[in-house]
């Protein structure tokens, strides 16, 4: 069985869990590759993909009202369509998203890290670093709710604070111009596709707030403080991540920051502080990807042990002891490592990006064709994050079709592999019954 503790996350401590995971890869990793897509005014890309996400988030408040649950979106999308195919394949999608965002978060890590050290960033390092944070994260789950709420609460207060003091510091610098990035040599001339390609990037910088849904039993007064949480979360982010662009915006030519996207706000502190900024900023990053591994790890390895519970997704000890939830972290760490090792942060932000959205619009037709009179949610609404979310796909695997092919293949195979096989183990397992 697993261990849930009710009562044991306060509404800081998941605001806490939901801005630890946003603000790291969605910010350090990002957003260069959100500027590649988007040209000079990929700042305002940021409001675009907080207004897609608060749409999306709707559904989500909705039924934690109604179902506050540990297994979260599993548990959401049970009631929405029963434990079949559908369900299980929704859920796992949700979750290997997940582990892919560990993974990137790990290489950002292992990125900004070598960043002090003037490592090129496809040093074989890189990834020996992610796999290292990984295994950490790791270690502080087992220590429990208790010490990673209070854990993740402190470091996403520091990382905030000090992104703001960096964001405030470049625009101080730049005489509080608020100005598109200058183009510079050989930038990409963007278009309408790669404007709405760059929000699917976004969104998947803002998705930390399905951490907090996964752990809805866990929250204090959840009817409650979920949604509170939740909408809290998305907007500290929204703020952080527009100043943050704006100040990069500021001091780097559109060029510059294309070109070492990985570690943007690294190379972007260069010309505003010197050395002693980009310190600073890999400091902060390091800080931030810490926060967002752990809460991260905390939030899917439970969603996996909730599914494992409602046997729906396949469970094997190999001799571990100890409850469901320590196998399922080891499972989460495991197969982030090898993703961390395997892919590039383009790619593996790419291929999380499509899975997710791939689930969310399942999430909201769930809600659409089956609850939306249970959880009292408005048809409009959830119809406008539908819509939003096929359209913000449709052109991001166009533009992916065109320029990298093989994200879309590797995209398409993680969900045909993921559905057919939860088809195959739910029918096994009907037998057996």
């Amino acid at each position: 069985m697993s261990d849930y503790k009710e009562n044991s996350l306060s509404l800081i401590g998941a605001i806490g869990l939901g801005t630890g995971v946003m603000i790291s890869a969605g910010i350090f990793a990002l957003l260069g590759q959100v500027a590649e897509l988007a040209g000079m005014w990929f700042p305002l890309i940021f409001i675009a993909g907080g207004i897609v996400t608060g749409f999306s988030a709707y559904s989500y408040v909705k039924m934690s009202n109604e179902y506050p649950s540990a297994g979260g979106i599993g548990m959401f999308l049970v009631k929405a369509y029963g434990k079949g195919t559908l369900t299980a394949s929704a859920a796992m999608l949700m979750a290997v998203s997940m582990v892919i965002n560990q993974s990137l978060v790990a290489r950002t890590f292992g990125t900004y890290t070598l960043q002090i050290f003037n490592v090129d960033q496809s040093s074989y390092l890189v990834p020996l670093l992610g796999v290292g944070l990984l295994l950490s994260a790791f270690l502080v789950n087992i220590l429990g709710n208790s010490f990673i709420q209070t854990f993740t609460s402190i470091v996403s207060l520091l990382k905030i604070i000090g992104l703001v003091i960096f964001a405030m510091g470049g625009l101080w610098v730049a005489g509080f111009s608020i100005t598109p990035a200058e183009g510079g040599t050989s930038t990409p001339d963007s278009t309408i596709a790669s404007l709405i390609a760059a929000v699917a990037l976004t969104i998947l910088s803002f998705k930390g707030f399905t951490t907090i849904t996964n752990s809805g039993s866990e929250i204090v007064k959840p009817k409650k403080n979920v949604g509170r949480a939740i909408i809290a979360s998305i907007l500290i982010s929204l703020l952080v991540y527009l100043i943050i662009a704006w100040a990069v915006s500021s001091n780097l030519p559109l060029s510059d920051i294309i070109k070492a996207k990985d570690y943007s706000l690294a190379e972007a502190a260069r010309p505003a502080f010197g050395e002693y900024g980009v310190w600073f900023t890999v400091a902060i990053a390091i800080i931030a990807t810490i926060s967002g591994i752990i809460a991260s790890v905390f939030a899917v390895s439970r969603m996996l042990a909730m599914l494992t519970d409602m046997k729906l997704i396949p469970h094997k000890h190999f001799g571990m002891p100890g409850r469901i939830q320590k196998h399922t972290l080891v499972y989460t760490v495991v197969l982030a490592m090898v993703l961390a090792v395997v892919f590039d942060l383009s790619r593996i932000a790419s291929v999380g990006a499509i899975l997710y959205l791939v689930m969310d619009m399942i999430v909201h037709w769930g809600v659409l064709k089956h609850l939306r009179e249970k959880v009292n949610a408005k048809a409009g609404i959830v119809w406008t994050a539908l819509i939003l979310d096929a359209i913000v796909l449709l052109a991001f695997m166009w533009m992916k079709a065109t320029t990298d092919w093989l994200i879309v293949v590797v995209s398409i195979i993680f969900i045909v592999f993921i559905f057919v096989g939860e088809h195959f183990f739910l029918k096994y397992r009907q037998e057996e019954e």
